[in-house]
């Protein structure tokens, strides 16, 4: 006891420096613990499974894109009439009539009739002359402006050539030279066709139209290429005939209004 208390001091020393030796070799080990768990962790939250993106769907968002390309049009004009009120215009039976482009004006002109005129090319005689055999073919041309252009007559030969057609070849039956078959070749465009005095030829050369105009109770009959129509205050011309529209000319501003009359209409 007496050394105890003469080497208190000593003792408490030696016990606390063996305990900081300890503590000193425990230190490694608590170490390489702690570094071991703050690995693990680190593993577990960077190391996740993560799943694969699945394709997104963008149809929201391209039909977006696709309706901001398309700039966006108002029309304060047809039908809303938001500037321009709406002309009304009064028939000779006393009523009101929209005085709109498709009422009034060349595309309120409708087509009630449509008949065809017919280029026709007829073997009338062929007789037997010193120099050979010689044809005489009627024309008749029905689209001709001029009505006495429409019937002719032509006499002529094998390499014979009027403003019509061209003759290519005559050929006579052996017993009966009157009874020959004409070979002929068009003029516009080179078509080539036969005729004999029992197989004429024609085609369709045009048109001739009868038209009515409802908001003034026109009607024209018989109309061709070239007829002069007066409606609405202006002047048209007639300056082509198909077979499914009609084309007119503005005399005051030279402007060419189409009309289809695919379906011709009930006079």
């Amino acid at each position: 006891m007496d050394f105890l208390k003469k080497h208190y001091e000593k003792v408490v020393l030696g016990v606390v420096l063996l305990g900081l030796a300890v503590a000193v070799a425990f230190l490694p080990l608590k170490i390489a613990g702690e570094k071991q768990k703050l690995d693990e962790m680190r593993t577990r939250l960077i190391s996740r499974n993560v799943q694969p993106l699945t394709n997104l769907d963008l149809s929201l968002a391209d039909a977006a894109l696709k309706r901001a390309a398309v700039p966006a049009t108002v029309d304060f004009s047809a039908p809303n009439k938001l500037f321009n009120p709406m002309l009304w215009q009064k028939t000779p039976e006393g009523r009101l009539l929209k005085a709109d482009a498709s009422s009034v004006g060349p595309n309120a002109v409708v087509v009630t009739r449509q008949t065809p005129l017919y280029l026709k090319l007829a073997l009338d005689e062929v007789t037997m002359t010193d120099s050979g055999l010689r044809c005489r073919i009627g024309i008749e041309n029905e689209a001709a402006l001029n009505p006495r252009d429409r019937k002719k007559q032509r006499y002529c030969r094998q390499g014979d050539k009027n403003e019509v057609f061209a003759v290519r070849e005559v050929r006579p039956l052996p017993n009966n030279p009157a009874n020959a078959t004409v070979a002929l070749e068009l003029n516009d465009g080179g078509q080539r066709v036969e005729i004999s005095k029992d197989h004429p030829f024609q085609r369709v050369e045009g048109y001739v139209v009868d038209l009515k105009y409802g908001p003034e109770n026109k009607v024209w009959n018989a109309r061709r290429v070239g007829a002069l129509l007066t409606f609405g205050g202006e002047e048209y011309n007639i300056v082509d005939i198909t077979e499914d529209e009609i084309v007119l000319l503005a005399k005051s501003n030279l402007k060419k209004w189409t009309i289809k009359h695919s379906a011709v209409a009930a006079p």
